[in-house]
């Protein structure tokens, strides 16, 4: 789905080390997630939050994917991509505790 096409599948210490690395930034960037989760809860008051997210979202995914795939088309699709975003920030919610790596990695793995 990403613009450069790399074929090596990625090695076992290197998807270990992105799951911790994801695991360590979700809980410095809790209050945010926390923010957006609430903003998702009340989209009448305050939809700020949550529209800041998505539309942040939808700018990397046009960076740095390629565009013209149908998943990456799915993504970008406004109908669809709420239960994503959703799904991607309660995830990232998720790991913050204590056995935040594990359940990442459970989680990413059973995909």
């Amino acid at each position: 789905m990403r613009n450069s096409f790399n074929n090596i599948n990625i090695k076992l210490e290197e998807f270990e080390a992105l799951i911790k690395l994801a695991a360590e930034l979700a809980k410095f960037l809790y209050p945010y997630l926390r923010q957006i989760l609430q903003s998702r809860d009340d989209l009448i008051r305050n939809p700020n939050a949550w529209n800041e997210f998505k539309k942040r979202y939808i700018e990397l995914i046009k960076e740095r994917f390629n565009t013209n795939s149908m998943k990456v088309k799915k993504l970008l699709d406004p109908n669809s991509n709420d239960e994503v975003f959703n799904k991607i920030i309660l995830t990232l919610a998720l790991c913050v505790s204590d056995d935040g790596y594990l359940k990442l990695r459970t989680n990413l793995l059973n995909y």
